[in-house]
């Protein structure tokens, strides 16, 4: 049986996705607090990560006020599911996207990827240019 905090996270994903059939979350406990990793079908990975990693940043901000109320902390690790051998590839740790991580994401990516992930990623490229 999912917890909240798992059912929380699917519930809004599945109501972003095109793929809600897809959306998995699995809980891990560790000495820094709760891990959701989350994975989605691969044409749906912008939709979950947003411009700029807005929406992701989002779904973290709402994790930080649920672990608030129930003396957690928790982490949203986006899981790329995109690979030929169907294991794990992580597209986004649990603080923020930086422009390392996104460099390492695009260079594992296949040639055939989604409109949809081409876009995110020169939407990514536009953040390194950004002084903030």
């Amino acid at each position: 049986m999912a917890t909240i905090d798992q059912q929380f996270v699917e519930y809004i994903v599945k109501t972003l996705v095109n793929n809600p059939e897809k959306v998995a979350v699995e809980r891990k406990i560790d000495e820094k607090g709760v891990l959701l990793s989350l994975s989605v079908d691969p044409e749906d990975v912008g939709r979950v990560i947003g411009k700029r990693g807005a929406t992701a940043q989002s779904i973290r901000t709402l994790l930080r006020a649920l672990g608030t109320k129930n003396d957690a902390r928790y982490n949203l690790k986006i899981v790329n599911t995109d690979s030929d051998e169907g294991g794990e590839k992580a597209s986004s740790k649990p603080a923020e996207v930086t422009k390392d991580e996104a460099e390492e994401a695009e260079s594992e990516e296949s040639e055939d990827t989604s409109e949809l992930a081409d876009k995110t990623r020169r939407e990514l490229e536009d953040l390194d240019d950004l002084d903030i």
